[in-house]
């Protein structure tokens, strides 16, 4: 017997980075180039696409939609301590959204690193904590391709999330050996005395209620989460700031959208014995109140593949599990209701045309002109109150925004879902002041010929802050008004297809010309200014 061991095929940390991603199923990297990447990008695969943004925090948009729309690890490429200032905001973002990355970045070589050099990056791994579940900069060359490997693992475990590497310029052409694929479960199955539990509380409550949230539509499980809403007859509700339509908001056990405000929201539960939150925090609430919810004479219970999430709550039961096999449990533990089942949401009657165009009207106008199969990203906070009102959303991959509440992320977000999921049409609803975060996403869509169209609603200023600024009852708030904004010659100026909408009368057949345009088009409208309330006055 030989005392020889067998050869290993002598790779590259590059060779050895591309084979994992071909491992992966990653098809595509998204990046905006600098100095310290061009050993990395310099003789490109053709069987990986690499999709350029012309700004970093674009380029990470692009991947968090990217990677919704494919359920898999979005890959990004930046530049150094720069690019990755320039990327937070959306690195952000895709934590909350609970998106999975595997983020990137340049670093100088190491050689001069000790010497303060131009581009580098002190402690490069904090730089974006906490707000990345895993950070790393390899001690070695070698160590690099396994540093990415568990950062794919790590993003795509849940609750999923974004990653760090940093990759010295010098590391991508020293040798490594190459990292085998491994299989890792991404399901956790829960407690089955807690969910009977849970189950036995459905059914002897008078009134139940299901609040969804955004974790149920990421797990692909709409339809099982609908056949238990209605094994159960419960009143089902959305969860505060939900990013994704986890439930058919014209379906009969539809009853709305909860506020984040603790006193509206406590009132909206008050009629339920039982209130079972699913795939959401309990509760994510953005103003000040007394949240009466949590006095104790509601039985609350919660199922997210959380545990930071499980740990919040005040009081009630929190079952840890990921939606799939805790959904399928219930369904199989829970005993037909006999309750009657709850009455279901009006359908409110469409609005009138006039001008300025209501922006109830060009919504309700949008949701009929949108294709059955379309999908809405939405980045118009002050709008939402009407969006949710006029535009019901059909569930599974149906609607997309940002947890955060950070814009500049839903234009380049459309972007890669667009990418990701190209036989159907994607319409971004942007307001003027969200648009111009990201403006330059447009770019990549239109080199592309995506299949997007944007609908700019532009009341010529930051309308969430006017509505918060009557809500706080502050004055003389600078800043708030955006005069002089040309969307249509800022569309045409980066390839895209463009026009403006002044009056209610042009406002069909832009949206169907706009619509059916091969490629990206733009649609600006001009509304109403008047100000909505996103929630009720203090006094």
């Amino acid at each position: 017997m030989s005392g020889k061991s067998p050869k290993t095929k002598s790779l590259t940390v590059k060779q050895a980075t591309f084979d994992l991603l071909r491992a992966f199923g990653i098809r595509k990297v998204f990046g905006n180039p600098g100095s310290t990447e061009l050993p990395f990008l310099s003789d490109w695969p053709d069987d990986i696409d690499y999709v350029l943004g012309l700004q970093e925090a674009s380029v990470v948009g692009m991947a968090d939609g990217y990677a919704q729309a494919t359920r898999n690890a979005g890959f990004v490429n930046l530049h150094s301590a720069a690019g990755v200032g320039n990327a937070l905001g959306n690195i952000y973002t895709a934590y909350r959204n609970q998106t999975p990355l595997v983020i990137t970045a340049g670093q100088q070589a190491r050689s001069i690193l000790p010497l303060q050099a131009f581009l580098s990056a002190e402690r490069a791994s904090e730089f974006p904590r906490p707000y990345v579940k895993y950070s790393i900069e390899p001690a070695r060359p070698e160590d690099v391709p396994g540093a990415i490997a568990r950062a794919y693992y790590t993003a795509m475990q849940p609750p999923c999330g974004p990653t760090f590497v940093s990759v010295p310029i010098d590391d991508w052409t020293q040798p490594a050996q190459p990292v085998a694929l491994r299989k890792i479960s991404c399901e956790m199955g829960p407690d089955r005395a807690a969910l009977a539990e849970l189950a036995d509380a459905l059914a002897t409550a008078n009134h139940a209620a299901l609040v969804i949230g955004p974790g149920v539509d990421r797990a692909g499980c709409v339809d099982l989460m609908v056949e238990v809403a209605e094994k159960a007859r419960a009143a089902v509700w959305v969860s505060p700031f939900s990013a994704r339509c986890s439930f058919p908001e014209r379906h009969p056990l539809f009853q709305g959208f909860l506020p984040a405000s603790p006193g509206q929201l406590s009132e909206a539960l008050k009629p339920y014995g039982v209130v079972v939150v699913i795939g959401a925090p309990v509760f994510t609430f953005h103003v000040e109140g007394h949240a009466a919810i949590f006095d104790g004479e509601t039985a609350i219970y919660q199922i997210t593949d959380d545990t930071e999430a499980a740990s919040v709550p005040p009081i009630g039961t929190s079952i840890v599990a990921t939606m799939k096999p805790a959904l399928s449990l219930l369904r199989e533990l829970l005993p037909k209701a006999k309750r009657a089942a709850p009455k279901g949401r009006v359908p409110p009657e469409p609005p009138k045309a006039s001008d300025p165009i209501p922006v109830e009207y060009l919504l309700h106008a949008l949701s009929i002109a949108m294709p059955p199969d379309a999908a809405l990203v939405e980045e118009a906070p002050s709008h939402r109150p009407a969006m949710q009102k006029f535009m019901p959303m059909r569930g599974q991959d149906s609607f997309y925004t940002m947890a955060s509440g950070g814009l500049g992320w839903s234009l380049p977000a459309a972007v890669g879902l667009a990418l990701g999921c190209p036989v159907r049409r994607t319409v971004c609803l942007i307001g003027d002041g969200s648009a111009m975060y990201s403006i330059q996403a447009l770019w990549t869509a239109a080199q592309r010929k995506l299949p997007i169209t944007v609908v700019v609603i532009n009341n010529s200023g930051y309308g969430a802050m006017r509505s918060f600024s009557q809500v706080m009852q502050v004055r003389n708030v600078p800043g708030l008004d955006l005069p002089g904004l040309d969307f249509v010659k800022l569309a045409e100026g980066l390839g895209c297809d463009a026009v403006r909408v002044t009056k209610a009368s042009e406002l069909p057949a832009a949206l169907k010309r706009g619509l059916a345009h091969d490629g990206t088009s733009l649609v600006e409208v001009m509304v109403d200014s008047a100000v909505p309330l996103l929630y009720a006055q203090k006094h």
